[in-house]
């Protein structure tokens, strides 16, 4: 039972998830649907379900109000991950690499891990506006102060004698890094770039709630206005499974290109 080494079954662990799954469910339904709870505060798991298919059907344009937000979400958060890696990456390997630029860059990233971003918003609309770039900005400063320290920290936990292998073979101190110490420490880097997209997801509707006239923050901010909490319901239902589907599949990026990993 206490064994975190062990590795279960992949049937026993589908059956475990979905029973757990099941379990929430069905007190949400009882709770729900006995009256116990006002359904202007939780609405009914079939309730739910209406307003998510009322949302999915097309318009008279042919749009679908849900598919139109999920989109312009996904897209934010695409555009602001690409720019969190391209950016942050190398700042944080280089870090690691070098006490000297690590001694220098630590005290203006690692303060704004705890500190909370959300604050910043307001300076952000002064400075960049209430179009698309404050929103990008935001979602790349949420998640860039995550990723850095953590691409530092994977670099400073290679075993010193990869480097010093390298340097017996002739490499210089910079060879010695990029051959032998960064790769090393992809399979690290690549969990920091997961988890550095997965914070942008729990960002979206703060950057989604100035001036968004699509996304999915946008549609549960409208739907809060008017009471409307199946609907609220239904946008932090899709966020989730967003946030899940883009797990999985960096995840299994992951595994494809370190295979190792996984054995």
């Amino acid at each position: 039972m206490w064994n975190p080494y062990r590795r279960i079954p992949a049937l026993q662990r589908r059956l475990l998830g979905a029973g757990a799954v099941a379990l929430v469910l069905g007190a949400w339904a009882l709770v729900s649907g006995a009256g116990w709870v006002s359904p202007a505060k939780l609405p009914t798991p079939w309730g739910v379900a209406s307003a998510f298919g009322r949302l999915a059907m097309p318009d008279q344009s042919g749009d679908s109000l849900l598919f139109v937000a999920t989109k312009w979400s996904f897209l934010r958060v695409f555009v602001a991950g690409v720019l969190v890696i391209v950016v942050g990456t190398p700042i944080g390997i280089l870090m690691g690499a070098s006490p000297r630029i690590n001694a220098a860059i630590s005290p203006l990233v690692d303060p704004f891990r705890s500190a909370p971003i959300v604050a910043v918003v307001p300076v952000l609309v002064m400075w960049f506006g209430i179009g698309e770039l404050t929103k990008i900005v935001f979602l790349f400063m949420g998640a860039v102060v995550y990723l850095i320290p953590m691409v530092r920290d994977a670099i400073q936990a290679v075993p010193r004698t990869y480097w010093i292998s390298a340097r017996d073979l002739g490499a210089t101190p910079w060879e010695a890094v990029r051959h032998g110490v960064i790769p090393m420490a992809m399979p690290r880097i690549a969990d920091a770039m997961i988890v550095s997209v997965s914070i942008m997801w729990t960002y979206i509707t703060v950057a989604e709630y100035y001036n968004a006239e699509k996304g999915l923050g946008q549609l549960i901010q409208n739907a809060r206005r008017f009471s409307a909490m199946d609907q609220v319901f239904v946008g932090i239902f899709v966020i989730v499974a967003l946030a899940l589907v883009t797990y999985q599949a960096m995840r299994a990026l992951k595994r494809a290109l370190y295979p190792w990993e996984a054995e």
